[in-house]
């Protein structure tokens, strides 16, 4: 079965097992994915990503982070699609409940969270958001 959007496919795993309640996941590699994830641990929303090999198979693994049972990934969506991409300027990207959530963005100078696009003074591509 072909993949058509690998962003969004990495999102909902990300979704689902949070939802199951599971201590970590696997994903298959790529530097984007890769990127959303550190950002994700970056921002406190999971505990720990690193890059796995099986029979010569790069596989990132995320350690989802739970306090006193309750995940701290509350909420994660996935905005511009392969049908619909969103980009915005600098200062037309979205606040993300009222700025307690952060916005993923890949820009030109790499994939950024919104505040550091905001700082930065860059645009681009709104991947998801989560809080």
């Amino acid at each position: 079965m072909a993949v058509h959007d690998t962003i969004g496919d990495f999102v909902t795993t990300i979704r689902n097992a949070v939802k199951a309640g599971k201590d970590s996941s696997t994903v298959s590699f790529s530097k984007l994915r890769f990127a959303i994830a550190q950002i994700l641990k970056n921002e406190g929303f999971i505990r720990n990503v690193e890059t796995i090999e099986n029979n010569g198979i790069p596989y990132i693994l995320i350690s989802y982070k739970y306090v006193d049972g309750v995940s701290a990934l509350a909420g994660l969506d996935r905005h511009s699609r392969p049908g619909c991409r969103m980009y915005y300027k600098y200062s037309d990207i979205p606040y993300v409940l009222g700025g307690l959530g952060t916005a993923v963005l890949t820009t030109s100078k790499g994939v950024l969270t919104d505040k550091d696009a905001r700082r930065e003074k860059v645009g681009g591509e709104l991947l998801c958001t989560v809080w």
